[in-house]
Protein backbone atom coordinates (compact mmCIF):
# COMPACT_ATOMS: atom_id res chain seq x y z
CA UNK A 1 0.00 0.00 0.00
CA UNK A 2 3.28 2.65 0.71
CA UNK A 3 3.97 2.22 -2.69
CA UNK A 4 -0.03 2.48 -4.53
CA UNK A 5 -1.46 4.86 -2.40
CA UNK A 6 -0.18 8.31 -2.95
CA UNK A 7 -1.69 9.92 0.22
CA UNK A 8 -0.52 7.22 2.21
CA UNK A 9 3.08 7.27 1.01
CA UNK A 10 3.06 11.19 1.38
CA UNK A 11 1.83 10.66 4.98
CA UNK A 12 4.92 7.87 5.70
CA UNK A 13 7.49 9.44 4.16
CA UNK A 14 6.44 13.01 5.83
CA UNK A 15 6.70 11.16 9.28
CA UNK A 16 10.00 10.25 8.35
CA UNK A 17 11.54 13.13 7.50
CA UNK A 18 10.29 14.62 10.64
CA UNK A 19 11.92 11.49 12.66
CA UNK A 20 15.07 11.94 10.83
CA UNK A 21 15.42 14.99 10.68
CA UNK A 22 18.48 17.20 10.03
CA UNK A 23 20.56 13.65 12.15
CA UNK A 24 21.31 12.98 14.74
CA UNK A 25 23.25 14.99 17.92
CA UNK A 26 24.91 14.39 20.79
CA UNK A 27 28.21 12.52 19.70
CA UNK A 28 31.10 13.89 17.63
CA UNK A 29 31.06 13.17 13.99
CA UNK A 30 33.39 10.96 14.02
CA UNK A 31 32.05 8.52 16.24
CA UNK A 32 28.97 8.98 14.19
CA UNK A 33 30.91 8.85 11.00
CA UNK A 34 31.24 4.98 11.27
CA UNK A 35 28.86 1.94 12.06
CA UNK A 36 29.93 -1.13 9.69
CA UNK A 37 32.42 -1.78 7.70
CA UNK A 38 30.37 -1.49 4.73
CA UNK A 39 31.00 2.12 5.47
CA UNK A 40 27.63 3.63 6.39
CA UNK A 41 27.39 6.02 9.25
CA UNK A 42 25.12 6.09 12.61
CA UNK A 43 22.95 8.78 10.48
CA UNK A 44 22.57 6.26 7.24
CA UNK A 45 21.49 3.86 9.94
CA UNK A 46 19.42 6.04 11.40
CA UNK A 47 17.23 6.98 8.68
CA UNK A 48 16.80 3.20 7.41
CA UNK A 49 15.62 2.27 11.17
CA UNK A 50 13.32 5.02 10.98
CA UNK A 51 11.52 4.43 8.03
CA UNK A 52 10.46 0.78 9.28
CA UNK A 53 9.34 2.26 12.70
CA UNK A 54 7.24 4.45 10.64
CA UNK A 55 5.55 2.12 8.23
CA UNK A 56 5.45 -1.09 9.77
CA UNK A 57 5.87 0.09 13.53
CA UNK A 58 9.06 -1.74 15.03
CA UNK A 59 12.71 -1.96 13.50
CA UNK A 60 15.49 -4.99 13.63
CA UNK A 61 19.74 -4.49 13.74
CA UNK A 62 21.84 -6.72 13.17
CA UNK A 63 25.06 -6.48 15.86
CA UNK A 64 28.44 -7.58 15.64
CA UNK A 65 30.54 -8.22 18.71
CA UNK A 66 34.14 -7.72 18.58
CA UNK A 67 36.81 -11.17 18.92
CA UNK A 68 37.44 -10.38 22.38
CA UNK A 69 33.30 -9.71 23.33
CA UNK A 70 33.99 -6.62 24.59
CA UNK A 71 32.60 -4.04 23.02
CA UNK A 72 30.04 -4.14 19.58
CA UNK A 73 32.15 -3.62 16.43
CA UNK A 74 29.55 -2.74 14.23
CA UNK A 75 25.56 -2.24 13.28
CA UNK A 76 23.97 -3.22 10.38
CA UNK A 77 20.02 -2.33 9.65
CA UNK A 78 18.01 -5.53 8.04
CA UNK A 79 15.03 -4.50 6.71
CA UNK A 80 11.93 -5.53 8.87
CA UNK A 81 10.01 -7.45 6.61
CA UNK A 82 12.71 -10.03 5.74
CA UNK A 83 12.85 -10.94 9.35
CA UNK A 84 10.23 -13.82 11.23
CA UNK A 85 10.25 -14.98 14.80
CA UNK A 86 11.27 -18.42 15.86
CA UNK A 87 8.48 -19.78 17.80
CA UNK A 88 8.32 -18.55 21.79
CA UNK A 89 9.84 -20.56 24.44
CA UNK A 90 7.28 -21.74 27.66
CA UNK A 91 8.43 -18.44 29.36
CA UNK A 92 7.35 -16.34 26.55
CA UNK A 93 10.40 -14.96 25.02
CA UNK A 94 11.34 -14.91 21.25
CA UNK A 95 15.00 -16.53 21.30
CA UNK A 96 16.01 -15.51 17.97
CA UNK A 97 14.89 -14.38 14.06
CA UNK A 98 15.09 -15.54 10.78
CA UNK A 99 16.41 -13.15 8.32
CA UNK A 100 15.37 -13.99 4.63
CA UNK A 101 14.47 -11.47 2.27
CA UNK A 102 12.12 -14.15 0.36
CA UNK A 103 9.53 -14.18 3.37
CA UNK A 104 6.33 -13.13 2.19
CA UNK A 105 7.19 -13.81 -1.70
CA UNK A 106 7.31 -16.80 -2.36
CA UNK A 107 3.52 -18.09 -2.00
CA UNK A 108 3.01 -21.89 -1.26
CA UNK A 109 7.15 -22.31 -0.96
CA UNK A 110 7.82 -23.70 2.73
CA UNK A 111 12.16 -23.05 2.87
CA UNK A 112 13.78 -25.85 5.12
CA UNK A 113 14.99 -23.93 8.64
CA UNK A 114 18.19 -24.76 8.02
CA UNK A 115 18.38 -22.67 5.17
CA UNK A 116 17.73 -19.61 6.50
CA UNK A 117 20.16 -17.17 8.27
CA UNK A 118 18.74 -17.13 12.25
CA UNK A 119 20.40 -14.83 14.32
CA UNK A 120 19.88 -15.38 18.65
CA UNK A 121 17.93 -12.05 20.29
CA UNK A 122 20.21 -10.03 21.37
CA UNK A 123 22.04 -10.35 24.83
CA UNK A 124 24.19 -8.00 26.72
CA UNK A 125 25.42 -10.76 28.83
CA UNK A 126 25.75 -13.98 26.50
CA UNK A 127 27.87 -12.87 24.06
CA UNK A 128 28.75 -16.37 22.69
CA UNK A 129 27.68 -15.95 18.93
CA UNK A 130 28.86 -13.11 17.49
CA UNK A 131 25.76 -11.90 15.44
CA UNK A 132 23.08 -11.18 17.20
CA UNK A 133 19.85 -8.99 16.43
CA UNK A 134 18.02 -6.39 18.25
CA UNK A 135 14.48 -6.43 17.20
CA UNK A 136 11.91 -3.08 18.64
CA UNK A 137 8.83 -4.33 19.18
CA UNK A 138 6.73 -1.49 21.14
CA UNK A 139 4.17 -3.91 23.39
CA UNK A 140 0.73 -3.83 22.25
CA UNK A 141 -1.86 -6.28 24.27
CA UNK A 142 -2.84 -9.81 22.28
CA UNK A 143 0.38 -9.24 19.86
CA UNK A 144 2.82 -11.76 20.60
CA UNK A 145 5.55 -11.54 17.66
CA UNK A 146 5.03 -8.57 15.71
CA UNK A 147 3.76 -4.47 16.19
CA UNK A 148 1.64 -3.53 14.48
CA UNK A 149 2.01 0.59 12.61
CA UNK A 150 0.19 3.23 14.27
CA UNK A 151 -1.87 3.73 11.02
CA UNK A 152 -3.68 0.36 11.22
CA UNK A 153 -6.51 1.26 11.43
CA UNK A 154 -6.75 3.25 8.10
CA UNK A 155 -5.88 0.25 6.01
CA UNK A 156 -9.28 -0.38 4.69
CA UNK A 157 -9.50 3.37 4.02
CA UNK A 158 -5.82 3.37 2.34
CA UNK A 159 -6.40 0.35 0.17
CA UNK A 160 -9.66 2.16 -1.28
CA UNK A 161 -7.43 5.14 -2.03
CA UNK A 162 -5.37 2.83 -4.49
CA UNK A 163 -9.39 1.62 -6.16
CA UNK A 164 -10.33 5.37 -6.49
CA UNK A 165 -7.52 6.13 -8.61
CA UNK A 166 -7.73 2.55 -10.30
CA UNK A 167 -11.36 3.40 -10.83
CA UNK A 168 -10.14 6.78 -12.79
CA UNK A 169 -7.71 5.52 -14.10
CA UNK A 170 -9.37 2.83 -16.20
CA UNK A 171 -12.19 5.07 -16.78
CA UNK A 172 -9.94 7.74 -18.70
CA UNK A 173 -8.48 4.66 -20.70
CA UNK A 174 -11.72 3.09 -21.24
CA UNK A 175 -13.76 6.10 -21.65
CA UNK A 176 -15.81 4.85 -24.64
CA UNK A 177 -17.77 2.18 -23.31
CA UNK A 178 -19.36 3.92 -20.75
CA UNK A 179 -20.36 7.00 -22.67
CA UNK A 180 -21.82 5.67 -26.22
CA UNK A 181 -23.95 2.84 -27.49
CA UNK A 182 -23.65 2.33 -31.20
CA UNK A 183 -25.55 0.00 -33.37
CA UNK A 184 -25.15 -0.98 -37.12
CA UNK A 185 -27.42 -2.94 -39.27
CA UNK A 186 -24.72 -4.39 -41.49
CA UNK A 187 -25.73 -8.06 -41.03
CA UNK A 188 -22.62 -9.19 -40.30
CA UNK A 189 -21.34 -12.13 -38.81
CA UNK A 190 -19.21 -12.70 -35.57
CA UNK A 191 -15.55 -11.89 -36.54
CA UNK A 192 -16.76 -8.83 -38.56
CA UNK A 193 -19.11 -7.60 -35.47
CA UNK A 194 -15.32 -8.00 -33.60
CA UNK A 195 -13.40 -6.21 -36.04
CA UNK A 196 -16.00 -3.44 -36.05
CA UNK A 197 -15.32 -3.62 -32.35
CA UNK A 198 -11.72 -3.65 -32.14
CA UNK A 199 -11.63 -0.96 -35.35
CA UNK A 200 -14.08 1.50 -33.13
CA UNK A 201 -11.88 1.27 -29.80
CA UNK A 202 -8.37 1.59 -31.55
CA UNK A 203 -9.88 4.73 -33.15
CA UNK A 204 -11.70 6.82 -30.32
CA UNK A 205 -11.29 4.69 -26.95
CA UNK A 206 -8.33 6.12 -24.77
CA UNK A 207 -7.28 9.83 -23.59
CA UNK A 208 -5.14 10.40 -26.56
CA UNK A 209 -8.62 10.26 -28.69
CA UNK A 210 -10.18 12.69 -26.33
CA UNK A 211 -12.05 14.87 -28.87
CA UNK A 212 -11.11 13.55 -32.16
CA UNK A 213 -13.74 12.76 -35.21
CA UNK A 214 -15.52 10.05 -35.60
CA UNK A 215 -16.29 9.59 -39.56
CA UNK A 216 -18.36 7.08 -41.26
CA UNK A 217 -19.52 6.38 -44.65
CA UNK A 218 -22.22 4.16 -45.26
CA UNK A 219 -23.81 2.80 -48.82
CA UNK A 220 -27.57 3.82 -47.66
CA UNK A 221 -29.19 5.14 -44.70
CA UNK A 222 -30.49 1.84 -44.05
CA UNK A 223 -27.13 0.77 -43.42
CA UNK A 224 -26.33 4.26 -41.21
CA UNK A 225 -25.44 3.04 -37.43
CA UNK A 226 -27.19 4.34 -34.40
CA UNK A 227 -25.03 6.11 -32.13
CA UNK A 228 -27.05 6.65 -28.74
CA UNK A 229 -24.95 8.80 -25.84
CA UNK A 230 -25.03 7.04 -22.71
CA UNK A 231 -25.72 9.64 -19.62
CA UNK A 232 -23.64 9.83 -16.66
CA UNK A 233 -24.54 8.59 -13.09
CA UNK A 234 -22.94 11.20 -11.63
CA UNK A 235 -20.01 8.80 -10.55
CA UNK A 236 -17.77 11.79 -10.86
CA UNK A 237 -19.15 13.67 -8.25
CA UNK A 238 -19.37 10.73 -6.46
CA UNK A 239 -15.95 9.77 -6.42
CA UNK A 240 -14.78 13.64 -5.69
CA UNK A 241 -16.05 13.13 -2.46
CA UNK A 242 -14.98 9.82 -1.37
CA UNK A 243 -11.65 10.98 -2.48
CA UNK A 244 -12.52 14.20 -0.12
CA UNK A 245 -13.30 11.88 2.76
CA UNK A 246 -10.74 9.46 2.04
CA UNK A 247 -7.72 12.07 2.08
CA UNK A 248 -9.03 13.00 5.58
CA UNK A 249 -9.56 9.29 7.08
CA UNK A 250 -6.14 8.85 6.07
CA UNK A 251 -4.41 11.13 7.83
CA UNK A 252 -6.09 11.18 10.82
CA UNK A 253 -5.00 6.93 11.05
CA UNK A 254 -1.52 8.95 10.64
CA UNK A 255 -2.36 11.31 13.32
CA UNK A 256 -1.69 13.90 11.09
CA UNK A 257 -3.83 17.19 12.24
CA UNK A 258 -3.73 19.42 9.74
CA UNK A 259 -3.41 18.77 5.69
CA UNK A 260 -0.33 21.55 5.66
CA UNK A 261 2.39 19.36 7.38
CA UNK A 262 2.60 17.03 4.27
CA UNK A 263 2.16 19.30 1.70
CA UNK A 264 -1.86 18.89 1.20
CA UNK A 265 -3.75 22.24 0.53
CA UNK A 266 -7.62 22.07 1.75
CA UNK A 267 -10.27 24.14 0.39
CA UNK A 268 -11.10 27.28 3.19
CA UNK A 269 -7.95 26.39 4.98
CA UNK A 270 -6.14 30.02 5.60
CA UNK A 271 -2.74 27.84 6.03
CA UNK A 272 -0.81 30.66 8.20
CA UNK A 273 2.51 30.80 9.69
CA UNK A 274 0.90 30.52 13.06
CA UNK A 275 -1.48 27.66 12.27
CA UNK A 276 1.15 25.61 10.98
CA UNK A 277 3.47 26.31 13.29
CA UNK A 278 0.50 24.79 16.14
CA UNK A 279 -0.28 21.77 13.80
CA UNK A 280 3.84 21.20 14.08
CA UNK A 281 4.43 21.24 17.44
CA UNK A 282 1.71 19.19 18.41
CA UNK A 283 2.85 16.27 15.33
CA UNK A 284 6.17 16.50 17.01
CA UNK A 285 4.82 16.17 20.16
CA UNK A 286 2.58 13.27 19.79
CA UNK A 287 3.71 11.31 16.89
CA UNK A 288 7.60 12.35 16.18
CA UNK A 289 9.41 12.26 19.40
CA UNK A 290 7.97 8.63 20.98
CA UNK A 291 9.37 7.17 17.15
CA UNK A 292 12.78 9.04 17.81
CA UNK A 293 12.65 7.93 21.55
CA UNK A 294 12.41 4.15 20.59
CA UNK A 295 15.41 5.02 18.11
CA UNK A 296 17.51 6.57 19.92
CA UNK A 297 16.99 5.03 23.20
CA UNK A 298 17.56 1.69 21.25
CA UNK A 299 21.41 3.77 19.72
CA UNK A 300 21.84 4.68 23.56
CA UNK A 301 21.91 1.21 24.71
CA UNK A 302 24.41 -0.15 21.63
CA UNK A 303 27.03 3.01 22.57
CA UNK A 304 26.78 2.32 26.30
CA UNK A 305 27.54 -1.26 25.74
CA UNK A 306 31.13 0.65 24.31
CA UNK A 307 31.39 2.62 27.46
CA UNK A 308 30.47 5.76 25.58
CA UNK A 309 27.39 6.93 28.02
CA UNK A 310 25.46 9.66 25.67
CA UNK A 311 22.24 11.04 25.47
CA UNK A 312 21.22 11.53 21.88
CA UNK A 313 19.05 13.85 20.01
CA UNK A 314 17.73 14.68 16.35
CA UNK A 315 18.05 18.15 15.28
CA UNK A 316 14.55 18.94 13.49
CA UNK A 317 13.96 20.30 10.00
CA UNK A 318 13.32 24.30 10.12
CA UNK A 319 10.16 25.44 9.26
CA UNK A 320 11.16 28.82 8.53
CA UNK A 321 14.25 30.59 8.12
CA UNK A 322 13.15 34.16 7.24
CA UNK A 323 16.02 35.91 9.32
CA UNK A 324 13.23 36.85 12.20
CA UNK A 325 13.34 33.61 13.81
CA UNK A 326 14.97 30.04 12.99
CA UNK A 327 12.39 27.21 14.21
CA UNK A 328 14.48 24.23 15.45
CA UNK A 329 13.44 21.65 17.65
CA UNK A 330 15.24 19.27 19.39
CA UNK A 331 14.35 16.04 20.77
CA UNK A 332 15.17 14.71 24.07
CA UNK A 333 17.80 16.44 25.86
CA UNK A 334 20.39 17.04 23.12
CA UNK A 335 20.94 20.29 22.28
CA UNK A 336 21.02 21.52 18.58
CA UNK A 337 19.65 24.67 18.23
CA UNK A 338 17.20 27.50 19.51
CA UNK A 339 13.79 27.98 19.00
CA UNK A 340 11.92 28.77 22.46
CA UNK A 341 8.73 29.75 20.41
CA UNK A 342 7.91 26.24 18.87
CA UNK A 343 9.67 24.59 21.92
CA UNK A 344 7.12 26.45 24.02
CA UNK A 345 4.15 25.42 21.88
CA UNK A 346 5.38 21.52 22.12
CA UNK A 347 5.44 21.68 26.01
CA UNK A 348 2.08 23.77 26.22
CA UNK A 349 0.79 20.40 24.05
CA UNK A 350 2.37 18.16 26.34
CA UNK A 351 0.89 20.30 29.81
Amino acid sequence: LYHKSSVHSTAVNSKHQAVIGQGLTGLDEDILEYANKEGESWNDIFAKVALDRVLYGGFALEVIWSNDRTKIAEVYHIDFSYVRAKKMDDRGNVPGYYVWKEFGKMKGFIPNKSDIPYLPKFNRVDRTNPSQLIYFKPYTSGLDYYPLPDYMGSLKTIELDTEVDNFHTNNLKNGLAPSLAITTFTDADVEEREEIERMLIGAYSGTDNAGSLMYMDVANRDQMPEIVPIPQNGADGYYTTVNEMVTQKILTGHRITSPMLVGIKTAGQLGGREELLDAYAHFLTTVIYPMQSDILKTFEGIFKVNGIDTTLGVEQTRLFDDGEEVDVVTSVEAEAGEDTILETKAEGVVE
